[in-house]
């Protein structure tokens, strides 16, 4: 009987000793996995499902930052030249179809403005009345400060020839109306409207995309 208590005793010993080293070995993994811990967050990478990971701060984050900063400053500024923008400025843009803020030279706007209207008169060169080359001369010598003279036959001669999607603000564009020779002068604004001194209608915009001024186009140059 009492061997049999001293083997018991023995194996329940043994257990307690494997119990504790067990117990050890439990709290040394724990503590590798708290000091593996602190690695993954130095690294500053969020692992998702099925061990896909990412930076949380990466070089795209930054570019698309910027890029939005770079937006939100060219919002700004146009706002600003819209709250800044003028009458005239609105008038324009809405008769040529193109944005506020491409309507700027005021001088010219303001001579068409004065000139709205004038009925059309042979040979005319005041605001009682003026025809197609004298509404040129007098808008090129005044606002653009040129020393034109003649009828639109002689300023065709002048010009260096440019197509229509070359043509810029204050190029001359030019019709054979009815004849073989050039018979229309008018003055190249933006997006294919010029200004000039109809014969129906006096001064005014038209374009030359309508099938009218279609028809009958000869040309765009430059002074």
């Amino acid at each position: 009987m009492i061997r049999v208590k001293g083997h018991l005793f023995v194996k329940l010993s043994i257990c307690a000793l494997s119990l504790s080293s067990c117990a050890s070995w439990k709290k040394g993994t724990a503590n590798k996995k708290s000091t593996a811990t602190p690695a993954t967050a130095n690294n500053r990478r969020v692992e998702f499902i099925d061990g896909i990971a990412t930076n949380r701060h990466s070089r795209n984050n930054n570019n698309d930052r910027s890029r939005e900063i770079g937006i939100s400053k060219n919002i700004t500024r146009g706002s600003a030249n819209l709250e800044n923008a003028q009458s005239w400025q609105f008038k324009y843009a809405q008769l040529l179809d193109v944005p506020v803020e491409d309507v700027l030279n005021q001088k010219l706007y303001s001579f068409i403005d004065d000139w709205w209207g004038t009925p059309y008169r042979l040979g005319g060169k005041t605001r009682d009345g003026i025809d197609c080359s004298g509404f040129v001369n007098t808008l090129m010598n005044t606002v653009f400060q040129l020393g034109l003279s003649g009828n639109s036959t002689d300023l065709f001669t002048q010009v260096r020839r440019l197509p229509v999607k070359d043509l810029h603000e204050g190029d001359l564009v030019f019709f054979r109306i009815h004849h073989k020779r050039i018979s229309h002068v008018g003055i190249y604004l933006e997006n294919d409207k010029f200004v000039h001194a109809s014969t129906s209608a006096g001064v005014m915009i038209s374009d030359l995309k309508e099938p009218y001024w279609k028809r009958y186009f000869a040309g765009g140059g430059r002074l």
